[in-house]
């Protein structure tokens, strides 16, 4: 079979500010199972630049069995419209949806999409390939553990299907099939990699732990070596991502890991995520010594009752702590904080403020809390019927898209700004950006709130 696989075309915010974006890993995943025995394509039309019509050129061309399509919350409209154009050029043609969104909202994702044959819930690497094999085939679809479909007029939701136990199993990403060139952050060429999978904490707003389990699976350090030894050997990678949730969940592995790099002379920097309390000085000296350069941590609030209300298990002293560790080591730390949840009052939202300024990160990211669905949030937010909207294009955690208690979506969307501009127009942050990096957090900075200031006045 001919299987086309997209990452549809759609606006980014944080693509429009960085100027940059990430491979499709999760289509690459899809393609490794298959392309030993079928004929696979890839397109990153964000990467690509390319439009719908640049999409259906290649649909016209390449003529696919089936076309695989990959999309978040809010990207939902974009695959809607690939479906349609792909089902416009060929009426057979079998379109395959997948993702975090369609995986907690099936049902709904069919009714408002007529032109997806099927959605492959969860981790989708094995129910996917199944899937592919039984349209080929003809072959009935019930046994296919993960999948949802119509049949007769009925959506059916087959079973979940169990997650991979050993990770090691599924084949590596076929980065071969990506644009590899066109990962770029300025002039400097970049790669991603996810070395694990899962996550067992419980936090209000997070739908990975849902989608890929509670139990946390990691790649062995074999394996993520052999990742690492590719990108940087047959594709010339030195700047490497690391897209796990929590890369520090086991830090004996994660020292392991930051010991190979240096025993196999890789000759990377990188950056990582980490939890405060799965992070110590011992792993931040081990990742400074194997070439990393920032770690990035969910630190969410200022404020213990908010971090209590989101399910997150941690202590501003504990970030505190975590992050004067990094810094100790001569790592950069860059901090996320949510703002806008639920049961947040005014007085919350600028401890959350004040704190990003004297927790000591080099860098912050300000966010709106928002219900992505399949999170404990969207639970929350449809019983106390906060939505304020259901057009998928506003998830973008930018937008308020809950009603709050205490906070007018104008509010929040002003406390972001001022999040944003306290952070980065403090003297002492305009000081040390001229020094090192010649401007370049004021600029991004800048354009963040001027696109922002755009948006909201279209």
């Amino acid at each position: 079979m001919k299987v086309l696989l997209i990452s549809p075309p759609t606006e980014s915010a944080v693509t429009k500010v960085m100027e940059t974006t990430g491979p499709p890993l999760g289509l690459a995943y899809l393609a490794s199972m298959i392309k030993e025995e079928h004929d696979v394509k890839i397109v990153d039309a964000i990467a690509e630049g390319y439009a719908g019509d640049d999409l259906a050129k290649i649909m016209k061309s390449y003529d696919p069995d089936l076309v695989g399509i990959t999309a978040t919350t809010s990207m939902m409209p974009d695959a809607y419209e690939t479906a349609r154009i792909a089902k416009e050029i060929n009426e057979n043609v079998k379109v395959v949806l997948g993702g975090p969104h369609a995986t907690f909202l099936p049902e709904v994702t069919l009714q408002e999409c007529p032109y997806i044959d099927f959605i492959v819930r969860g981790e989708g690497e094995y129910t996917f390939k199944e899937l592919v094999d039984a349209v080929e085939r003809k072959r009935d679809l019930k046994n296919i553990t993960g999948l949802s479909f119509r049949s007769d007029g009925k959506i059916i939701n087959n079973p979940p299907r169990a997650l991979a136990e050993n990770i090691d199993d599924i084949p590596m990403p076929a980065y071969d099939l990506l644009p590899m060139k066109k990962y770029r952050a300025g002039k400097i060429e970049f790669a991603t990699v996810i070395t694990s999978r899962g996550c067992p904490f419980n936090c209000i707003f997070c739908s990975s732990s849902l989608q890929f389990g509670k139990k946390w699976r990691g790649h062995s350090v074999e394996r993520t070596i052999e990742e690492l030894s590719i990108l940087r050997n047959e594709y010339n990678k030195r700047e490497i991502e690391f897209l796990d949730d929590t890369f520090t969940m086991l830090k004996s592995r994660a020292i392991a890991i930051a010991n190979e790099i240096r025993n196999e002379g890789l000759d990377i920097t990188w950056t990582a995520s980490s939890r405060v309390d799965t992070f110590s000085a011992e792993v931040a000296q081990a990742m400074k010594r194997a070439g990393a350069h920032t770690v990035y941590f969910g630190l969410e609030s200022g404020s213990q009752r908010t971090l209590d209300f989101i399910g997150k298990g941690i202590t501003p002293e504990k970030s505190e702590c975590a992050v004067k560790n990094a810094k100790g080591v001569g790592l950069h730390a860059l901090g996320s904080f949510v703002i806008g949840f639920p049961e947040e009052r005014p007085e919350d939202v600028a401890k959350t403020i004040k704190f990003s300024q004297k927790v000591g990160v080099d860098l912050a990211q300000f966010t709106i809390a928002t219900p992505y669905p399949g999170t404990r949030l969207w639970t929350y937010a449809l019983k106390e019927k906060l939505l304020l909207t259901m057009n998928w294009r506003k998830f973008t955690t930018l937008d308020p898209v809950m009603k709050l208690k205490y906070l007018s979506p104008s509010q929040l969307s002003k406390a972001l700004r001022t999040a944003y501009l306290r952070f980065y127009l403090r003297p002492k942050m305009l000081l040390l950006d001229l020094i090192r990096d010649k401007g370049f957090i004021f600029k991004k900075a800048m354009r963040f709130l001027a696109n922002e200031l755009v948006q909201r006045l279209k």
